[in-house]
Formats: structure tokens, sequence, C-alpha cells
């Protein structure tokens, strides 16, 4: 994605109250939801560069599993 439609995704986040502040699962991590998701797309982009792939400003990625993790 490019900066301008990662810019929309945070905003998007904004919007969504549940999301905005405390991630649901949030760890050890300290940060914002928004401010992890916007680190985590950017270095899966910076990544996937590394492999040789398109250069975007940022990436979304799922994992599918058919396990939960535990």
């Amino acid at each position: 994605m490019s900066k301008s439609d990662l810019d929309k995704k945070i905003m998007s986040i904004f919007k969504h109250q549940s999301q905005k502040d405390k991630a649901l699962y949030p760890g050890s991590d300290s940060r914002e939801f928004w401010q992890r998701a916007r680190d985590r797309n950017m270095t899966t982009a910076a990544d996937l560069d590394k492999l040789g792939l398109p250069k975007f400003f940022a990436v979304e990625a799922f994992v599918c599993t058919r396990v939960m993790p535990s």
C-alpha cells in the first residue's frame, strides 16, 4: 500500500473506538494499536523488498492457520 493508503488505515483505526488506544491482546507491547499496525505493515514491506518483491511503503499480510495458537 502507499503512504496515503496507510494514512487512511490509521484514520480508520482512530474512527473505530474499540481499537483506538489499546490492542485487544496487548501482551508486553505498550504501543497503541495504530502504532503497532503502522510499524508491522512498514516492516512487512521492508522484509518483502529484501526478498526482491516490488517495493511498497507498507504491506498488510494475513496468516492462515488450521490450529489456534495457544
